[in-house]
């Protein structure tokens, strides 16, 4: 999957950002059947339309526009508002992996070589207005995600577009998009630069939103987007500090199987403190009762507390989202271009003691492979170098004199000082005390958040061993790997994933192989296999895969948590 450096820059920023704008990025999900952790509906009682469903968040819901939001799955806020051509499916655990129609009658008809996709839309569609959806709608609001003052949201039509990577939205092209073609009112074509079989996972983005052009304000847009969900926005106070949503009257049901639409109203208010946040869905009163958070996580403490309440712990949704916390090495400094080097660290690695610094076996999965242990990634399991629970460091000892380094070696990690649980000190201060017992002395590097990210994103200044993370924009292999391991997505001039700087011309062209394949569960299998053969080389230490866990109020019915949000899905909370 090649993509421009412009993806590149954006993809990662997102699988950080996705937790917080989907509540999982990306990026970046309990259910009323039996979601593990989550509440279920039918012990609480059958869910029921009405009252009001109270959100309280950290961050603040901004650049409410679907050109300018970046979710995976069209978000969990934003899904509320915007429809796209095709959505996740909102069921819990693996299920909830699957790409679904949304405003189109399938996931996409691809021709032979998947280059070019056309969809078409369902009978009934609606706007807030009452005005009838069009592909004209759909094909407009794309277009406008190209404009430059309307930048933010995801890029992949920029490069898979035929003219994407030249052309710069309605508001300066009047002519509009020619590799986007309405032939009539239900129908839309997608022509595209080379095979992508995920196609139907980027329709899923908020930029695949019809939106009306005889309404577009440009930048003002947000204030009031134009509704094509089950709810419509009735006030946007500080860019999104604080959202009220209320009932579309024109959105039909009998065009939508994924939303519930339950509650007669939703209050979203942010700029809380996480803690604040926590104490006072567990309390629940009065309208905290019927709330949920969408971006904040319960922390070790807290989930201290709720281990002792079982009415709270009942309460408790869990969730997984692909995500990989690893050690990243650069070759190109050295001694990391010593194979043996990098698999002398990977078996010195403790992985107990990492998890308990990321807060411990409910909040971190040890991980032995990139790819996250999701069927729709791929997930091909695999050790190359089995250390057990708590290391190997003689082992490690052996290979480092083989290497070269009879007497052990001294090296620095790159980490951040934010206190994340990730890319942290505490994390940090784990991998220095496990090579320690190798006779690896490691000297811990703690850098401000932006410091951090800019030496480990770059290729001129990148270290030789950091610490990093990966999310995927949807939950498949493609958005996983490819940014990390394909050659050509090496960013000389920018922010640069690919750490080892492999070009690798055989992991290439499998890469573009597999992007041809519109058969998704063979597609996750060349996947999983391309993950386990690169694992084979020691380009980075897989450390632990976060997991999710967050309160609801008493009040809140119909958790449902999928593996592509790994978060509760707003569009089935039901608080009565």
């Amino acid at each position: 999957m090649r993509q421009s450096s412009v993806i590149s820059r954006r993809v990662a920023a997102a699988a950080v950002s996705l937790v917080l704008a989907t509540g999982a990025a990306a990026c970046a999900g309990p259910e009323d059947t039996g979601a593990k952790g989550g509440t279920s509906g039918k012990a609480a009682g059958a869910p029921q339309k009405g009252g009001t469903l109270t959100v309280l968040n950290a961050e603040a819901q901004t650049d409410f526009d679907p050109a300018r939001l970046y979710t995976s799955g069209g978000g969990n806020v934003p899904s509320l508002v915007f429809r796209t051509l095709t959505t996740r499916n909102r069921e819990a655990g693996a299920a909830g992996t699957e790409v679904v129609p949304d405003l189109a009658t399938d996931i996409g008809r691809p021709n032979k070589d998947a280059t070019e996709w056309t969809y078409t839309l369902k009978d009934g569609l609606k706007f807030e207005d009452g005005t009838p959806i069009t592909s004209a709608d759909v094909k407009y609001g794309i277009e406008r995600s190209f404009a430059a003052e309307l930048s933010g949201g995801a890029p992949y039509l920029r490069d898979w577009l035929i003219g994407g990577d030249t052309y710069e939205g309605p508001y300066k092209d009047k002519k509009g998009l020619a590799s986007i073609v309405t032939p009539d009112a239900k129908t839309i074509v997608f022509k595209l630069k080379k095979p992508e079989g995920e196609f139907p996972f980027v329709a899923t983005q908020t930029q695949f939103t019809p939106v009306p052009k005889a309404r577009d304000n440009g930048a003002k847009y947000e204030e009031h987007p134009v509704s094509s969900g089950p709810y419509k926005v009735v006030k946007n106070e500080n860019d999104g500090e604080r959202l009220v949503l209320e009932r579309n009257e024109h959105w039909s049901p009998e065009t939508d199987e994924e939303r519930k639409a339950y509650p007669d109203r939703i209050d979203v208010r942010s700029g809380l403190d996480e803690a604040v946040i926590n104490q006072r869905l567990a309390t629940s009163s009065g309208v905290d009762a019927s709330a949920v958070t969408t971006d904040t996580n319960l922390g070790p403490a807290e989930l201290a507390q709720v281990g002792s309440d079982k009415a709270l712990a009942a309460r408790v949704g869990t969730g997984h989202f692909g995500f990989t916390n690893y050690l990243a090495f650069n070759p190109k400094v050295k001694p990391f271009g010593n194979p043996k080097v990098r698999q002398a660290i990977s078996y010195a690695i403790n992985r107990t003691s990492v998890v308990n610094a990321a807060g411990g076996s409910s909040l971190a999965e040890p991980a032995t492979t990139f790819l996250p242990e999701q069927k729709s990634f791929g997930f091909t399991p695999y050790d190359h170098f089995p250390a057990g629970k708590t290391g190997d460091p003689e082992k490690a000892k052996q290979l480092l004199k083989e290497a070269g380094f009879p007497d052990g070696l001294k090296i620095t990690l790159l980490h951040s000082t934010a206190q994340n649980r990730a890319t942290s000190p505490e994390i940090a201060t784990a991998v220095q005390e496990a090579l320690g017992k190798a006779g690896i002395t490691v000297e811990l590097d703690g850098q401000q958040p932006n410091s951090f990210n800019e030496k480990r994103w770059s290729v001129k200044d990148a270290p030789g061993f950091f610490l990093s993370r990966w999310g995927a924009d949807w939950p498949a292999g493609g958005p996983f790997l490819a940014p990390i391991f394909d050659g050509r997505q090496i960013v000389a001039n920018g922010s640069n994933y690919n750490h080892a700087q492999l070009n690798d011309p055989a992991v290439n062209k499998e890469i573009d192989e597999i992007n041809k394949l519109t058969d998704l569960k063979a597609a996750a299998a060349r996947w999983g296999a391309l993950d386990k053969k690169i694992g084979e080389q020691a380009l980075d230490v897989p450390l632990f895969h976060p997991v999710y866990k967050r309160l609801v109020g008493k009040n809140v019915k119909n958790v449902v948590i999928s593996d592509w949000t790994g978060v509760l899905d707003i569009s089935q909370v039901s608080v009565k």
